[in-house]
């Protein structure tokens, strides 16, 4: 069974996260934060990852550590219910479309983690929601899931667009990525023999 739950708690956040990599994209996240669960919502149904997230934060100071330290409990997640990564696709890559955004997603699951982030976001809200935190939270999730991670704005008006194209790309890239692959189901998708 892929799946996997990861409890985080810090003096800042109290997170419990649970995936389950083969499933139909089910969700049910609260994390105190309006945008980011929706958010989250987009990456666990069109990744098909089954995805549970409580999230407990000093959202009086404001969103940063909970959506980091969400990004961090994810990334932990995904590892885990990977486990040797026996059998996946490995890689994955998706172009999305939202109206007026357009956002490349490519990443690598080869526990090398590496972000490169070419996406700009032209408001410094959404909402209340601080456009940075979109940042953060793929540096999260790239660093302690193991994941080269590249996200690439090619088009984009509208800051809510462009940031859940971005989570929906990156969704259907990672919905590649951890598929089993029925011909090599066995083996570690590496010439090394292990990733």
């Amino acid at each position: 069974m892929r799946q996997h739950t990861i409890t985080r708690t810090t003096a800042e956040t109290d997170i419990t996260v649970t995936v389950d990599l083969d499933g139909t994209g089910a969700y049910d996240n609260q994390t105190g934060v309006g945008f980011f669960d929706h958010m989250l919502d987009q990456l666990a149904r069109h990744s098909l990852i089954d995805m549970t997230v409580r999230a407990k934060g000093d959202l009086h100071i404001d969103d940063h550590h909970t959506v980091e330290d969400v990004g961090i409990a994810l990334g932990q997640a995904l590892s885990g219910a990977l486990g040797d990564k026996r059998g996946i696709r490995r890689y994955g890559a998706c172009l999305l479309p939202m109206d007026d955004a357009l956002v490349r997603a490519a990443l690598d699951l080869s526990a090398r983690p590496f972000l490169v982030w070419n996406v700009t976001l032209p408001t410094p809200r959404i909402g209340t929601f601080d456009t940075e935190l979109v940042r953060e939270f793929f540096q999260a999730l790239s660093t302690h899931g193991g994941i080269t991670l590249h996200v690439d704005m090619l088009h984009g008006l509208n800051s809510h667009h462009i940031a859940e194209a971005a989570f929906k790309s990156v969704a259907r890239a990672l919905r590649d990525a951890v598929e089993v692959d029925p011909r090599k189901a066995a083996d570690i998708p590496s010439t090394k023999g292990a990733l």
